[in-house]
């Protein structure tokens, strides 16, 4: 009898104990989601959503090094590989057009740009060249680097956060702290940037590649574009095109997306304009991050309005 009575309370102790793990489970104590898989399109979107999501997220841009990924077109497994993530980070105005054909699931998209899609500007001109392998395109349409205005870039950033807390709403705390550092350190960067443009006033600059509208006309600068690729030396035609612009537009500045070739810095002494670079960052940059290269940007411009 005895024994049997011990059996009992030992069983009965047993059942008490599994129903305890299995209420701990449904209570809470659930193992922890997998991280969600982001797929972006181009580099300072991985930087933003990566700054906000810390480690709980895996951030996959997979453009490779040295492309633009403006212009970038993936094959159809990578297709898949956007189609099938939990979140799809995209840019808007335009920028990256074969998501238009792409068949994306609509409920993991987000474009990053949507808040202020009434401000895109539409680019003038149908000049149509080639970024080496990937191959000829126009700069007609809307013109696309919405984050080098910062504001921009900052909603930007929030669009993300946003995403990300509908996505994981128990991490909304870390989300929000992570986008708060960010969207300052953006702030930042546009504050830095008004008051050099404010040195800079109407002073003329000409931008080697038409990338630089949000730029302009967020800091009120006075800039006019040629179609120059930094690794190419402009022909004698390029050359004479830029010389009719500097007749009524008397810069002393160029722009450029990257270092431009020595033949091309020397050629453009030769008509009394120096070379600065403003990188947009498009792609993953060779050294530093996003936040170090815009710096970097904002220090070089800092000369044109330290110019006598």
């Amino acid at each position: 009898m005895r024994m049997t009575l011990a059996m009992a309370m030992i069983t009965l102790g047993l059942l008490e104990a599994g129903c305890d793990r299995h209420a701990g489970s449904a209570d809470g104590g659930a193992p922890p989601q997998k991280r969600p898989v982001v797929y972006v399109v181009n580099y300072p979107l991985q930087y933003f959503a990566q700054r906000i999501a810390g480690d709980r997220a895996q951030v996959r841009f997979p453009v490779p090094a040295g492309r633009d990924p403006a212009s970038w077109l993936p094959a159809p497994d990578r297709i898949a590989e956007f189609q099938s993530a939990d979140l799809i980070v995209l840019n808007g105005a335009g920028y990256a057009k074969w998501v238009e054909t792409a068949s994306l699931p609509p409920s993991k998209v987000v474009n990053t740009s949507a808040s202020f899609s009434d401000a895109y500007i539409e680019a003038t001109g149908t000049m149509t060249h080639s970024h080496g392998p990937a191959g000829a395109h126009t700069h007609a349409g809307t013109a696309v680097t919405t984050w080098i205005d910062f504001r921009q870039a900052a909603a930007q950033a929030q669009a993300i956060g946003d995403a990300l807390t509908a996505l994981r709403p128990g991490q909304a705390d870390l989300v929000g702290a992570n986008l708060g550092a960010l969207r300052d350190d953006l702030l930042g960067l546009d504050a830095r940037m008004k008051e050099i443009a404010r040195r800079i006033g109407d002073t003329p600059l000409i931008a080697s590649h038409p990338v630089y509208q949000y730029w302009a006309r967020r800091y009120g600068l006075n800039v006019r574009t040629v179609t120059w690729e930094p690794d190419v030396v402009p022909d004698a035609e390029a050359l004479g095109e830029l010389k009719s612009i500097l007749t009524g537009h008397p810069a002393r500045v160029m722009i450029w997306e990257g270092e431009p070739d020595s033949r091309s810095v020397e050629l453009l002494g030769s008509v009394g304009l120096a070379s600065m670079v403003f990188n947009p960052c498009g792609n993953v940059p060779q050294r530093g991050d996003f936040l170090t290269v815009m710096r970097q940007n904002i220090a070089d411009i800092e000369r044109v309005g330290a110019s006598p």
